[in-house]
């Protein structure tokens, strides 16, 4: 403006007071255009900023809602009012109701599953205690009819023929079997009872213990094999064993009965074996010998609950049972046992 004011003008304080007002102005204007866009750019990077953290904000929300959409899909949740019965699309707040509801009916489901949990226990307990009881009540008049038959053929062992000796020694063989079968039934519906003891097992030491309680015939030859020590409880795996190779001697037609025991190592498990070369058996009955009360003959020592009872152990165990055979040739049964057991104490 100076610029172009003439000579006179400019000499003029009146208005060189007024040009330097404006210059004022002008510098004021400046400062408060530059304060202006600092606090703008301020302003500017905090809304960024802000906005940048509500995106990340909603993009978790979206996928929590997509995983509980998720977990809804694989309970197969509907709307059980819907006649299609297509599946329900809802909102963050009915999502929270929904788990919620979850939640409770699942507490509600676990309440109810103690609860059966100690029925079933009270009535396992009574009906132990009820095999026991009747099975002394049966044992008694067996063990009376098995002396009095004896009293009877010793009494009068000049005056029977053969014929009568013969029907009374079938009674007290009948006798035997019958009490075999009661403790067969007992032994059956009280393992499981407990937990499994966890300890130490030398299985060379069991295996020697279980040939003193058997009466071994002078053809039967049982090679072991050097045993692992195992965890488990001393009368289960006796059980296991002891009826393995009662089988084993009781279904074997050779002059010389052979039996081998062995083992292999197959984390988490271990594999035992007991070999014989005995009559063998047919694949069809492979599945059945297990079943309570199932035999391939009548063979009047057996009760039919050994097999099914070596099941019920090596289950307990964690472990399988199955078995190879060739007729005439011999049967190899093989079972496994968890290293560590479940339900172990």
């Amino acid at each position: 403006m100076r610029k172009f004011l003439s000579e006179e003008l400019k000499e003029n304080k009146d208005l060189e007071a007024f040009l330097n007002a404006v210059d004022l102005s002008y510098n004021n204007f400046e400062e408060q255009s530059n304060m202006i866009q600092r606090a703008m750019k301020i302003s500017s990077e905090e809304l960024f900023e802000a906005n940048r953290k509500l995106q990340r904000e909603a993009k978790e929300q979206k996928e929590l809602i997509d995983k509980l959409k998720n977990v809804i899909n694989r309970l197969k949740f509907f709307d059980s009012n819907s006649e299609s019965k297509e599946d329900k699309e809802l909102n963050g707040i009915e999502l929270v109701g929904f788990i919620e509801n979850q939640a409770k009916e699942i507490v509600e489901i676990n309440n109810q599953r103690e609860l059966l949990l100690k029925e079933l226990e009270h009535q396992n307990q009574e009906l132990s205690d009820y095999a026991h009881m009747v099975s002394h009540d049966l044992k008694s008049p067996l063990r009376s009819v098995d002396t009095l038959t004896a009293w009877l053929m010793e009494d009068n062992k000049d005056k029977l023929d053969g014929h009568v000796t013969a029907q009374l020694g079938l009674i007290r063989s009948n006798v035997e079997k019958m009490d075999a079968l009661i403790n067969g039934i007992l032994n059956y519906s009280t393992i499981g009872k407990n937990q499994i003891e966890a300890y130490n097992i030398d299985l060379n030491l069991l295996l020697k213990d279980v040939l003193k309680m058997m009466e071994i015939p002078k053809h039967v030859s049982i090679e072991i094999e050097d045993l692992p020590t195992i965890i488990g409880d001393k009368y289960r795996l006796q059980q296991l064993f002891q009826n393995l190779i009662g089988n084993a001697i009781k279904y074997n037609d050779k002059p010389q009965c052979q039996i081998k025991i062995g083992f292999s190592n197959k984390e988490p498990f271990w594999e035992f074996y007991v070999k014989d070369n005995g009559l063998g058996i047919e694949e069809q009955y492979f599945d059945k010998i297990f079943n309570t009360f199932e035999k391939l003959e009548n063979n009047g020592d057996s009760t039919g609950i050994g097999l099914s009872i070596v099941k019920k152990i090596v289950e307990i165990y964690g472990g399988e049972i199955w078995l190879t055979s060739e007729m005439s040739k011999g049967t190899t049964f093989y079972f496994t046992i968890k290293k560590q057991p479940r339900g172990a104490a």
